[in-house]
């Protein structure tokens, strides 16, 4: 038994929980009623009930910890859940499916635990501190590929009121030409874990929020990669960039972003 499986444990069942009610949601997607939280920045009735659920389930099962999200004004303590109920939502009001929950522990500065569920595929990604990194019971390594032009990157766009066009263009034009693809999906958490999973060699994006990318930057460490944020240091959480990637492929991100 390892230190947080308890912590997974919890998780995996509020997750699975919350899929269910999305599965349905997504199912009857057209008659959702978006609103808008910010320009081109959806939140929906689905995004809200989930995190109602999440909060419930999280909180029930630890009481004591703070509660960080993305549909509620933060509650921080000492140890934190940080959840973002619906990460890809623009792709999810409009039927694309590719989006997930995100769920992780923090522990004084950390992140210990996490976990990342796609309704659709049903992949659970998870992770703890010490533990090693899986999709649902599969051990992740990231890539070990380390010729670039065999490389696929995986990217965030900037978007109306989100992020700044010249730095992002600057930076893909440095590294698209050195890579075999660029790929832009649309939700950072799952960047994350198909980083950890060896799919994508590498992720950089700026102007993210802590529930994007909490459990998603555990799962990368956790199989064998590097995550930074633009400069190599460890402010991913607080300054929103973020660069991951196997041993190879890290170094000539941050040098390029």
């Amino acid at each position: 038994m390892g230190r947080y499986d308890a912590l997974i444990y919890v998780m995996q069942r509020a997750a699975d929980k919350a899929a269910r009610r999305l599965q349905r949601d997504f199912g009857e997607v057209e008659n959702l009623q978006p609103s808008r939280k910010g320009p081109a920045d959806f939140v929906t009735v689905a995004d809200q009930r989930t995190q109602a659920l999440l909060y419930e389930e999280l909180m029930h099962a630890r009481p004591d910890y703070g509660f960080i999200g993305e549909e509620s004004e933060p509650d921080p303590r000492d140890i934190n859940w940080i959840v973002d109920p619906i990460d890809g939502t623009t792709n999810f009001i409009h039927g694309i499916p590719h989006f997930c929950i995100s769920i992780a522990v923090e522990d004084r500065g950390q992140i210990v635990a996490g976990l990342v569920h796609d309704p659709i595929k049903q992949e659970v990604f998870w992770a703890s501190k010490g533990g090693g990194a899986f999709c649902n019971q599969r051990r992740l390594r990231v890539s070990s590929r380390s010729h670039l032009m065999d490389c696929v990157i995986a990217t965030g766009c900037p978007f109306a009121g989100h992020g700044q066009t010249a730095p992002f263009l600057k930076s893909l034009n440095q590294i698209m030409g050195k890579v075999a693809g660029i790929r832009r999906f649309g939700s950072a958490a799952l960047d994350l874990c198909y980083v950890a999973a060896g799919r994508y060699d590498g992720y950089f994006e700026d102007h993210l929020k802590s529930w994007d990318i909490a459990a998603g930057l555990l799962m990368v460490t956790e199989a064998g990669g590097l995550v930074t944020d633009f400069g190599g240091k460890d402010t991913m959480l607080d300054s929103g960039q973020i660069v991951a990637g196997n041993r190879a492929v890290h170094p000539f991100l941050q040098e390029n972003v």
